[in-house]
C-alpha cells in the first residue's frame, strides 16, 4: 500500500483535494479531523492542565486556544507536545485498518507535513498550492478571520515556494474544483497504476 501525504498551506484548498481522494475510493485520514475529536476527547484534560482556561465544558475552546498560543513559540510547542502524539497513534490504526482492507493507496493530510518532518513517515508526498492572491481572499472570507490573524498563521507555515519543491505533486486549486479533480484523478491513476483509468474509482 502506498501511503501519500497530503498537504497545503492555511487556503489553499487542501480538505476539499483530500475530499476528492476519499471520492475516488481512498481511504484518508485527516489531522485536522483528528484534532477536532481529541479536543473533545483526551486532548482537553491535558490541554486544560498547560493552558489554563481553554476547556470549557470538557471541550477545548479553539480560538482561546488560539490566542494563547499564536505568537508564542514555547506555548505551541508545548500544545505540539500535547496533540501530535495523540494524532499520530490515531494514523497508525488507521493505516493497519486500510492495509487490512486491501487498500492500494492511503491518504494522510497533514497540515504541517513538511514542518513537522512527517515526510518521513509516508511514500509520496502532495501539496495542494494557490496563487498568493487567491489563498488571501480565501482566508480573509473566513468568519472571524483577520490580516493579522493571517500573517501570525502565515509565519508558523513553511513557505509554498518551499512546499512546491519538497513535493513530489502539486495539485492546482487556483483554477477551480474541476480543473483541481482532473489533476487528482490523474495522480491517483499514475500511483495505483491505473494510467489509462484515470476518473474511475479504485
Amino acid at each position: 500500500m502506498i501511503v501519500l501525504g497530503l498537504t497545503g498551506s492555511i487556503g489553499m484548498g487542501k480538505s476539499t483535494t483530500a475530499e476528492m481522494f476519499a471520492d475516488l475510493g481512498c481511504p484518508v485520514h485527516s489531522a485536522d479531523a483528528a484534532v477536532h475529536r481529541l479536543y473533545t476527547g483526551a486532548a482537553a484534560p491535558l490541554i486544560e492542565a498547560r493552558f489554563p482556561g481553554t476547556v470549557r465544558s470538557g471541550v477545548v475552546d479553539r480560538g482561546m486556544l488560539g490566542t494563547r498560543v499564536l505568537g508564542d513559540p514555547a506555548a505551541l510547542r508545548d500544545l505540539e507536545a500535547i496533540v501530535h502524539p495523540l494524532v499520530r497513534a490515531e494514523e497508525v490504526r488507521f493505516l493497519a485498518e486500510a492495509r487490512e482492507a486491501g487498500a492500494r493507496l492511503a491518504v494522510l493530510d497533514i497540515p504541517l507535513l513538511f514542518e513537522t518532518g512527517g515526510e518521513l513517515r509516508v511514500d509520496r508526498t502532495l501539496v495542494v498550492s494557490a496563487p498568493p492572491e487567491v489563498q488571501r481572499a480565501r482566508v480573509l472570507a473566513r468568519p472571524g478571520m483577520t490580516p493579522e490573524r493571517f500573517e501570525a498563521i502565515l509565519k508558523q507555515q513553511m513557505p509554498d515556494d518551499e512546499k512546491r519543491r519538497r513535493a513530489d505533486f502539486v495539485v492546482e486549486t487556483g483554477d477551480g474544483l474541476a480543473g483541481a479533480r482532473r489533476q487528482v484523478e490523474t495522480i491517483l491513476a499514475g500511483l495505483t497504476g491505473d494510467e489509462n483509468k484515470a476518473g474511475t474509482r479504485i
